[in-house]
């Protein structure tokens, strides 16, 4: 906290405190925004559920499933990368929208 709120003030993210007073308690600016974010940086490279369950401290791979399944990579784009690549083709040549022929 020492070295946290006044790094969110220097970077613009919230305001400076009144002398005296406490910072406003905010789970948005805290160390769980933190964590949220690294949950989806690792989850957007490619990492499994049960690695960052282990990672964040969760006995319950489950628990982080539903945690973060909305920042889940989309797995449309995903299968159809992975087809393109057993195919020998170019993202560019199956571009959304676009057909082989």
């Amino acid at each position: 906290m020492y070295l946290w709120k006044p790094a969110l003030i220097a970077a613009g993210v919230i305001p400076e405190r009144a002398p005296g007073e406490r910072f406003k308690q905010s789970r948005e600016h805290g160390m769980h925004a933190l964590r949220h974010y690294y949950a989806s940086v690792l989850l957007d490279s490619g990492e499994n559920i049960k690695a960052l369950a282990e990672y964040l401290g969760h006995s319950d791979p489950g628990f982080t499933l539903r945690t973060y399944t909305h920042l889940m990579p989309n797995s449309q784009d995903r299968a159809r990368k992975a087809i393109d690549a057993a195919f020998g083709v170019s993202g560019a040549e199956t571009a959304p929208g676009k057909q082989l022929h």
